[in-house]
């Protein structure tokens, strides 16, 4: 192998990074996206409500003095770095550089998941679903699902179909497939059974979160923190988009695989966001 890599190899290794990484990270597209960011911060920026007054006559019109307010997301570095070995390239039936392409780009992938996670759980919010709802200390259920639904409409929050999203551990989507009104044809149009999953129900698209070494969902003793969100609720800035670079390493005779990613995420509205404990075992 050449003591350098040729720009072909670099973009090709760089090519398949990327295809693999859109397939890792689920969150991206729950969450509102600013790109391209310069700097340490971006602020997100948030508008309040306003109500409209009667008018009377001869009389000054009354201002609705609308709040304006922001929250600000700090960016964050990351990498994920391996080295790949020439001498081990002759050793494994596989290449190497192919498998290092996958795992660098889930672990970005997942380490995005995680800041988003990690700032819908930091939320300032007061829509929170108990675990006794539904029944006293249940896992997930219809009746939790419903709640947070009932407690984002009071909130006026938008009900557009892929805007809503669930977060649910694995155990959680176990006991949601238990439940009798999730799981029975007659009350959910989705197979849930057959496909061994439910992707919509209640008005929230469900994304199930594997245990994760990154963290994950927060877990205390056997109580575990789901989140009910709408999109606009929570932001992710993001500076420097996954990219690779692969460097000789004279010393150690190997190529040094490196994904770069620089991004940081914020609740924007906690009005938005319904923290749903259920109890696992």
């Amino acid at each position: 192998m050449s003591r350098n890599l040729t720009a072909n190899e670099q973009a090709s290794f760089d090519a398949r990074v990327k295809a693999a990484y859109e397939m890792g990270g689920m969150l991206r597209a729950t969450v509102e996206i600013a790109d391209n960011i310069v700097g340490s911060t971006h602020r997100f920026h948030k508008i309040g409500k306003g109500m409209a007054t009667r008018r009377i006559d001869q009389t000054d019109v009354i201002p609705m003095n609308i709040t304006h307010g922001n929250a600000t997301a700090t960016l964050e570095d990351w990498n994920a770095a391996e080295y790949t070995g020439i001498f081990n390239q002759q050793k494994v039936p596989y290449k190497e550089q192919d498998k290092l392409a996958t795992i660098i780009a889930n672990a970005i992938g997942r380490r995005e998941d995680q800041l988003i996670i990690d700032a819908l759980d930091a939320a300032a919010t007061a829509l929170t679903v108990d675990t006794d709802v539904g029944g006293v200390g249940t896992g997930l259920n219809t009746a939790k699902c419903r709640r947070a639904r009932r407690l984002l409409n009071e909130k006026g929050v938008p009900k557009a179909k892929g805007e809503r999203c669930f977060l649910i551990s694995s155990e959680g989507m176990e006991q949601l497939l238990g439940d009798g009104d999730a799981n029975t044809v007659d009350k959910n149009v989705i197979k849930a059974l057959y496909d061994g999953e439910i992707s919509h129900w209640v008005g929230f698209d469900f994304i199930e979160v594997e245990e994760r070494d990154e963290g994950g969902l927060p877990k205390a003793s056997n109580d575990r923190t789901n989140f009910a969100y709408h999109k606009a609720s929570t932001g992710l800035a993001v500076g420097l988009n996954m990219r690779t670079e692969v460097n000789y390493i004279p010393v150690k005779t190997s190529y040094l695989a490196n994904g770069i990613f620089s991004a940081g995420s914020v609740a924007i509205d906690a009005e938005g966001i319904v923290e749903v404990t259920t109890t696992e075992a």
